[in-house]
């Protein structure tokens, strides 16, 4: 059945590693009647958790998707991931989403992956929501959680509820829009009135969310002046328009193994949080950007934002309905592919439960079975109506290894089970390095790819061999020089006989080869002239010092000799590349680095370490910037070589606290001890080779 895109909300629970976000969705599962009892993450029964290897760990690694009904509402949850190495399925899911609600625990407050989410959020320009879970925890404490998000996040956090008492005390909430308590009873929430002793301090916080309220529509704002006070219905208005736009962010609290402050949630939850609507960034068939609007009654039209791949039911495709409505027997057209796709069957799910449904309509979030050519990223869209919604901002990777089975009969194999898991996770990737001649998976950390070559090995009984990746260097020149070479062979026949004379010199700008033809009086004949091309193309290839590619160099021709009867184009390309050893041997010749910008998110009392580190690595510190409150940004620059296992180093120094970002900037010149290591590093490779 069709739902009203006004009655749908979709949400993402987000927060920090241990925060409770599993929980929290098994408890809303159970609220909604979902299912008949909440798990415990430590039972391996959630809903979220289904897999093995989230079993075995006991986090989360995969975004789950479930709902409820409530107050005639669908809600769909996103249980994300907490452990940063996962971050491509929290982008999944913010991107599915039209509001976040991030869990922070309020006995240890920010936290660094809080952070980071935070940064995410506000790169999806997504309204958010605060939990402030674990109130019945030891240091748990209401106001010094929120003045600690208000020192890191200075925006407008405005409370909702209040606790009724904190740590072994705590006993349930208060929601300030309606004045009334939550208690928990053992396994029950009891209603009642709010007790006396905390009548005025709920008076002081509601006035100040009546002002939040009234701050969120100027009508509502000239009623509070003339008032000084709005009604519940007038507070919900005013909540949802400020919250819509960011100009808000509430905050809850409760502990979640009790249920305490989830009613609250729900309640807040359908009457302020934003439906599916508005417009998203989109390219039309002709590739101009365009704004496409959320619209039932336009052509169907959906995004992939996640793709599984399940032994029973095959490959699932996650999709956010944009427009017009999904029925089994539709087809539309892969807009990456130009292909068609079928439409079979039709999913809403609870987490690995699926169950089948007839449609989807716009705003909804359901799953699509056995697409011959989706992936995640693609829009599924009406043939007559292309149109191709924008990719997921996805991070980098930061982390990689080099990988090969120890049987030769499995590497077919294990490469197949390789692009399945790229093709299941975009943070992934795999890729042949022709220059190192190795086979390098990379990803987001080393439990990110621990977990998934884990799965390989546990299903596939695959062994295989894992180490950290060489390093694609470079070589160039920083003189000129000028050589000649003779190729000349006699072997019974027709000979070999060519002579080329180049110059060499460097090239600036970044500027990677440029080949000149100097020939005057026709020394060599044009027919040669590729074969002297050629020739230098594959020397470079082959490198001087280490057996790196040569780059930066400009080489002109500029003479030669030829013979009647033993030249040939392939005389001159054997020619062609002595020549070139010869003038790149007196050019000055110098091996390149490549070098990376690295961005470090840092506790302050890592900070020091951190940079002491960076400078251990040869890195060049560029500034460092406050993130708000104890978090600090380091801008660097160092070489690739000295970041091989950053992930786990920067783990190791910060406790697990930090985390960062980088990216390829420049090749900078080596020499030294430095290039001497990378040079007989080479040799030695080449001599086992």
């Amino acid at each position: 059945m069709s739902i009203n895109m006004e009655n749908i909300r979709n949400i993402a629970i987000c927060g920090h590693s241990s925060t409770g976000k599993t929980s929290f969705t098994e408890q809303l599962l159970y609220l909604g009647g979902s299912i008949a009892k909440p798990e415990k993450v430590e039972s391996g029964k959630t809903v979220s958790d289904y897999t093995d290897e989230e079993i075995a760990q006991k986090i989360s690694i995969h975004t789950s998707c479930s709902h409820i009904n409530w107050q005639d509402v669908k809600l769909n949850i996103l249980d994300t991931p907490g452990a940063s190495d996962f971050i491509g399925e929290v982008t999944a899911a913010f991107r599915a989403a039209e509001s976040a609600l991030l869990l922070v625990g309020a006995d240890v407050g920010v936290q660094i992956g809080t952070i980071n989410l935070w940064r995410q959020l506000d790169r999806h320009e997504l309204p958010r929501m605060i939990f402030l879970n674990k109130m019945d925890k030891e240091h748990a404490d209401f106001t010094k959680s929120i003045e600690d998000l208000k020192e890191k996040f200075k925006v407008a956090f405005i409370p909702v509820v209040m606790p009724i008492g904190r740590a072994a005390a705590f006993s349930g909430v208060i929601d300030l829009i309606d004045r009334k308590a939550y208690l928990s009873q053992e396994d029950k929430i009891i209603e009642g009135d709010v007790p006396e002793e905390l009548k005025a301090q709920v008076e002081e916080y509601r006035q100040n969310l009546i002002e939040a309220a009234a701050e969120g529509d100027d009508a509502l704002m000239e009623k509070f002046f003339e008032e000084d006070t709005l009604t519940v219905e007038e507070i919900r208005r005013g909540l949802s328009l400020a919250f819509k736009e960011r100009k808000i962010v509430p905050v809850l609290c409760g502990a979640v193994l009790s249920n305490a402050g989830l009613t609250s949630f729900l309640n807040l939850l359908t009457s302020i949080a934003p439906a599916p609507g508005g417009e998203v960034p989109a390219q039309n068939q002709k590739g101009e950007d365009i704004a496409y609007a959320f619209d039932p009654e336009a052509p169907l039209s959906c995004f992939v934002f996640k793709t599984s791949l399940d032994q029973f039911s095959g490959k699932l495709s996650f999709v956010k309905v944009i427009s017009g409505k999904i029925a089994s027997d539709s087809e539309l057209i892969n807009a990456r592919e130009d292909k068609k796709e079928k439409i079979n069957k039709i999913f809403t799910c609870q987490g690995k439960t699926l169950a089948e449904a007839e449609s989807l309509s716009a705003g909804d979030i359901g799953i699509l079975s056995k697409l011959s050519t989706a992936a995640t990223n693609d829009t599924l869209c009406n043939p007559n109506n292309i149109v191709k919604f924008k990719n997921l901002m996805l991070p980098p990777p930061v982390h990689s290894v080099a990988i090969s089975a120890l049987a030769k009969k499995d590497e077919d194999k294990l490469n197949q089970l390789l692009q399945r898991a790229a093709e299941e996770d975009p943070t992934f990737s795999l890729h042949y390095n022709r220059e190192t001649r190795e086979t390098v998976i990379s990803g987001r950390g080393e439990l990110h790819l621990n977990i998934i070559l884990g799965k390989i090995k546990e299903h596939q009984k695959i062994e295989m061999e894992t180490k950290v990746p060489k390093v694609a260097y470079r070589e160039t020149i920083n003189g000129s020089a000028d050589a000649e070479y003779l190729h000349k062979k006699q072997s019974g026949g027709h000979g070999q006989y060519a002579k080329v004379m180049l110059t060499v010199k460097p090239l600036k700008g970044g500027e990677h080869f440029k080949f000149v033809n100097s020939i005057v009086g026709g020394s060599i004949s044009k027919g040669y002239i590729p074969g002297v091309e050629k020739g230098i193309i594959e020397g470079m290839a082959a490198g001087i010092l280490a057996g790196y590619p040569v780059t930066g160099l400009e080489a002109s021709v500029v003479d030669g000799k030829e013979h009647s009867v033993d030249s040939s184009e392939m005389a001159f390309k054997l020619a062609a590349r002595g020549a070139l050893r010869a003038a790149i041997e007196k050019a000055k010749p110098v091996l390149l680095e490549p070098v990376m910008n690295l961005n470090v998110f840092v506790d302050n009392k890592y900070l020091g370490d951190v940079l002491s580190d960076l400078s251990s690595r040869r890195g060049r510190v560029l500034g460092q910037e406050p993130m708000g409150g104890e978090i600090q940004e380091i801008k660097a620059r160092v070489p690739q070589s000295e970041l091989l296992r950053y992930s786990i180093d920067l783990r190791s120094i910060t406790s697990g606290t930090a985390s960062f970002e980088m990216e390829f900037d420049h090749y900078n010149p080596i020499s030294g001890k430095t290039a001497d290591e990378v040079i007989k590093a080479a040799q030695a490779q080449k001599d086992g080779d």
